[in-house]
């Protein structure tokens, strides 16, 4: 190994990344909890910081009414933000409910990364961006929504809420108007002619 290598190395394990943690499916929330208990009766907080079970809500329609839900956007998986040291390593593998790291080559074998610009977009669909979304819409314009159950509906902008990033849409459903949060990153400014 040469001495740039070795400093690579040194520096990863210094270094906050997130990595994709594999779980039994269905076995992601109790994942996350053996994992913030681990973090704390083992004394690994200098190591071990955010763990996300990245979820989005689901509006589903029961008996003609509206029922929001949370809905896993990667079944399987849980996504941990932490400095690649062999304690750390070895802790979040021997978790409860952890089959391994999506990333490694196994034989023992560290895993890489997840690309910061994949994790900010998921971070912001789960509502927990440091970065602030610019807008070209504002409360009372039109826009379109482009992605989830209302994907290609129009509504107007009630309110918006730099905190979460998300703005309260006005859409038809059923004939009515209904309000919906979406994340700004799903709305499109629709151009009055």
């Amino acid at each position: 190994m040469t001495e740039k290598e070795k400093n690579t190395f040194i520096d990863d394990e210094h270094e906050k990344r997130w990595y994709v943690v594999n779980t039994y499916s269905g076995h992601e929330n109790r994942v996350k909890d053996n994992l913030e208990k681990r973090l704390e009766t083992m004394g690994i907080q200098e190591q071990l910081f955010r763990i996300i079970v990245a979820e989005e809500p689901e509006i589903e329609i029961k008996n003609g009414k509206q029922v929001e839900k949370m809905k896993n956007m990667f079944p399987g998986y849980v996504f941990v933000e932490m400095k690649m040291t062999d304690e750390a390593w070895y802790v979040v593998r021997n978790t409860p409910g952890v089959t391994g790291f999506i990333g490694s080559s196994g034989g023992g074998a560290k895993p890489f990364p997840v690309s910061p610009d994949e994790m900010e977009s998921i971070l912001r669909r789960v509502g927990q961006s440091d970065k602030k979304v610019v807008v070209d819409f504002q409360v009372g314009d039109t826009v379109r929504i482009l992605t989830g159950p209302f994907s290609g509906m129009e509504g107007k902008v009630s309110s918006m809420n730099d905190q979460t990033q998300t703005a309260n849409v006005l859409t038809m459903l059923f004939g009515r108007e209904t309000p919906t949060d979406i994340p700004y990153n799903d709305l499109q400014k629709v151009e009055e002619l």
